[in-house]
């Protein structure tokens, strides 16, 4: 009597398959945990604290220009205060905004200050400007650096020294200009 290997085969394909099927599955008998709710929470917070940033950034920059319509520099420091409250209220929500977006706001209010007439602050805010964003600057349209025209605005530089203001990244009006008031401050 002959038996047909075909239900034996069978049989044993279909364990060896069976075996194989459960050991590709796995277990997991780790809770579930809030991760997903945490970071989606502070994601929410994260995007909140940037519109609001932002809405205060707009706020101050409609100001500025009310200012720059009117001269009035009662407007400008308002502007230049308003974005400094801005950068205060961000808090820990400063590192998700773009870094220039921050540098801009802050430049705003250095210029502001200097345009309303309150040169310590203005001395004060670019120091936190460059204390904030260490190694980083902003140019203007000429290509001149932001840093460097303030500094030289504010008195950081030695006025006497005609060779650096040569080196400094400021617009060619700005020394012509501080060229003849040195000249002047000697004659």
């Amino acid at each position: 009597m002959r038996t047909d290997p075909s239900p034996i085969l069978r049989r044993a394909l279909f364990a060896t398959i069976a075996v194989a099927a459960l050991g590709a599955c796995t277990l997991n008998n780790q809770k579930p945990t809030d991760e997903g709710i945490g970071f989606r929470s502070q994601r929410f917070d994260d995007i909140a604290a940037m519109r609001e940033y932002r809405s205060c950034v707009d706020d101050a920059a409609e100001l500025d220009r009310q200012a720059y319509a009117t001269r009035a520099t009662a407007k400008y420091l308002a502007s230049a205060r308003l974005l400094e409250s801005c950068e205060a209220k961000l808090g820990a929500g400063a590192a998700t905004l773009p870094p220039e977006e921050r540098m801009h706001a802050y430049g705003l209010a250095v210029q502001n200050y200097i345009k309303g007439g309150d040169i310590d602050k203005a001395r004060e805010t670019l120091n936190r400007f460059e204390t904030a964003f260490a190694g980083q600057d902003l140019y203007y349209s000429d290509g001149s650096s932001f840093t460097d025209t303030m500094g030289a605005l504010l008195g950081r530089y030695d006025g006497k020294d005609f060779g650096q203001f040569s080196t400094l990244n400021v617009s060619a009006d700005l020394k012509a200009e501080m060229r003849r008031v040195s000249y002047w401050a000697q004659n």
